[in-house]
């Protein structure tokens, strides 16, 4: 990573840490906090819709799977509360 001064929306930044490899990148969203981690998917997502790219489609589920992860859900949460 290089480091270097940025300049971003009229705000001063003293450092910043260039990345410039997916690992890099993914290494830097896990240190964000949740809040910037919301507006870095709203970053991304217009940056896809500005080059023409289709956002994936919302995955589907069946009712008999969100069923089955409820009761898979619930039986955990009662093992927790017993101490199990």
């Amino acid at each position: 990573m290089t480091r270097m001064r940025m300049l971003s929306c009229g705000t001063s930044y003293d450092t910043f840490y260039g990345v410039s490899t997916l690992e890099e990148i993914e290494a830097a969203a896990e240190a964000l906090s949740p809040e910037e981690k919301q507006r870095l998917m709203l970053f991304l997502a217009t940056r896809m819709r500005a080059h023409g790219l289709a956002m994936p489609e919302p995955q589907k589920f069946s009712r008999e799977q969100m069923k089955d992860w409820i009761a898979e859900d619930e039986a955990d949460m009662r093992r927790f509360q017993q101490g199990k």
